[in-house]
């Protein structure tokens, strides 16, 4: 590929890898999806793509974007850290504008919520905002998603879990941190993060491709996975699952539902409860000692336990090691 900045003629066969998601149908394409010969065309000269950040993962997100046939980009940034005295979005612009021929990312050192409407009407047709370090930017794009009262709240809840299961070290700040996912800052992981999020801009502007509707987790230890989260997935959903029984059933009726129901299969579940706001593991195998002193709870009733209609039990099994069952009890009458 050439690299001479002042060269921005393209060459035969440049945009080969692109026109053949945009210029032929295929099996896993979006159903409104319609192949175009004019679809590189209108990437290449009408779309604008703002970027808000210009730092590890912004820089990195510029130059995929570039490189995928986007050549009117804008990237702000203003948290007041520069590269060798000038601001990040000057550096990654001339950078990005230097190497691929042809394409355009003009810098700006201002606050996003500064710009006028006129700026994102006429400048930009899609906004990436991928998790900047300014909380005044987030707050301003996502509409008052970060409230200092979400936050407290969420942290509220965190100190009241972190006593159930004696986790030491909660904070403020440390939930700030996880709320806005600020931890990927590996130079690894940014690349990953900045090609999952080119990707899908290129799925919603061209829409060629369903975009992503979940999210996605890179594990740099043990791979690159995609989790996708249904609603009402036994394996992964957070969603209690709803179990009916008589108030006479005994805590072994529900071990073995658990283990019986074909859409469970569940190999050696444990269960445990909060009741009168206290943990109590009703029975657990895995552990012998454990399992010895909870064994009696199988022959008692969910009414002896002090299970209550509507009681959330919380089922870990081998068979979700990551994401323990939530289960909501309904106790029949009669």
């Amino acid at each position: 590929m050439a690299v001479d900045g002042g060269d921005s003629r393209d060459w035969d066969g440049r945009w080969n890898h692109v026109k053949k998601f945009l210029e032929r149908p295929g099996p896993f394409t979006h159903p409104d999806f319609e192949p175009s010969t004019e679809s590189p065309g209108f990437l290449l000269e009408t779309c604008k793509i703002l970027v808000i950040g210009a730092g590890g993962l912004g820089s990195e997100l510029l130059k995929n974007l570039a490189l995928s046939d986007f050549h009117h980009i804008h990237g702000s940034s203003f948290s007041g850290l520069a590269f060798v005295g000038r601001p990040k979005a000057d550096v990654a612009a001339d950078f990005v504008n230097s190497r691929v021929p042809g394409c355009q990312v003009v810098p700006h050192f201002n606050k996003i919520q500064d710009f006028d409407e006129s700026f994102y009407r006429r400048k930009c047709r899609l906004c990436v905002h991928y998790g900047s370090g300014s909380c005044l930017s987030l707050r301003w794009c996502w509409f008052g998603w970060v409230n200092p009262e979400h936050i407290q709240w969420v942290f509220q809840r965190a100190q009241e879990r972190a006593a159930v299961y004696s986790i030491t070290g909660v904070t403020y700040r440390l939930t700030q941190g996880v709320v806005k996912r600020i931890i990927p800052a590996v130079a690894s992981t940014n690349a990953v993060i900045a090609a999952a999020c080119s990707t899908e801009v290129f799925k919603i502007v061209s829409n060629t491709y369903i975009p992503l509707n979940n999210y996605l987790v890179f594990n740099i230890v043990d791979g690159l996975y995609t989790y996708t989260f249904e609603e009402n997935c036994s394996a992964c959903s957070q969603v209690p699952q709803d179990l009916q029984f008589p108030p006479s059933a005994k805590l072994q009726e529900v071990l073995e539902y658990l283990t019986e129901n074909a859409s469970l299969q569940m190999k050696s579940p444990s269960i445990t409860a909060t009741l009168e706001g206290k943990h109590k593991t009703l029975y657990l195998q895995t552990v012998a000692s454990i399992e010895e002193r909870t064994r009696p709870n199988l022959c008692k009733t969910l009414k002896e336990l002090g299970l209550s209609d509507g009681q959330e039990l919380a089922v870990a099994d081998v068979t979700t090691p990551h994401c323990p069952l939530q289960a909501e009890t309904h106790l029949l009458k009669g």
